[in-house]
């Protein structure tokens, strides 16, 4: 599959080359989980017509929390290491950092590295457990969802008493 990607319809893509092998390899597991837990639940009879507004609301605050805690947090920066090279620290312990290597290694340090990317991969993970477990899940998702309040509150508070 290495150069599968690479041939006639890829080619001129972009001057620099990009590992389109290791995106579609992600998508594909992404895809595949995230139907086979959507089948699964059907099966179980757990797939519900529609979701409640407050579970679909704890999930955006704590897709939001766990993915800027995976992707930008020094305390996780030990997950990431093997895929990115840190650029920068702020003084709010938010880590810079870029991808690294070649590849799958690459591609994986650029998922790493982007809340915005891994947030689809936590929001799936959490609508599964929602599908199949929610009760832990609910708990999950409140814990983290008042993490983002309380974050977003602590700015607000920084933020007046700069003013005053």
């Amino acid at each position: 599959m290495a150069e599968a990607l690479q041939g006639a319809p890829f080619a001129g893509y972009a001057d620099e080359e990009q590992p389109l092998e290791s995106y579609a390899l992600l998508t594909a597991i992404f895809g595949t989980a995230l139907a086979g837990t959507l089948v699964a639940a059907e099966r179980r009879g757990r797939l519900p017509e529609r979701f409640k507004l407050g579970d679909v609301a704890a999930m955006w605050l704590a897709t939001h929390k766990i993915a800027r805690l995976l992707t930008r947090d020094a305390v996780t920066s030990f997950v990431r290491a093997p895929f990115v090279h840190l650029e920068d620290k702020s003084g709010t312990n938010t880590l810079k950092e870029r991808p690294r290597g070649h590849g799958l290694r690459w591609t994986v340090g650029e998922l790493l590295s982007c809340p915005e990317c891994t947030g689809q991969w936590v929001a799936g993970g959490l609508l599964g457990g929602m599908l199949h477990a929610p009760r832990p899940t609910r708990a999950i998702t409140t814990l983290y969802s008042a993490l983002t309040v309380a974050d977003l509150l602590q700015y607000v508070y920084s933020g007046l008493k700069r003013r005053a």
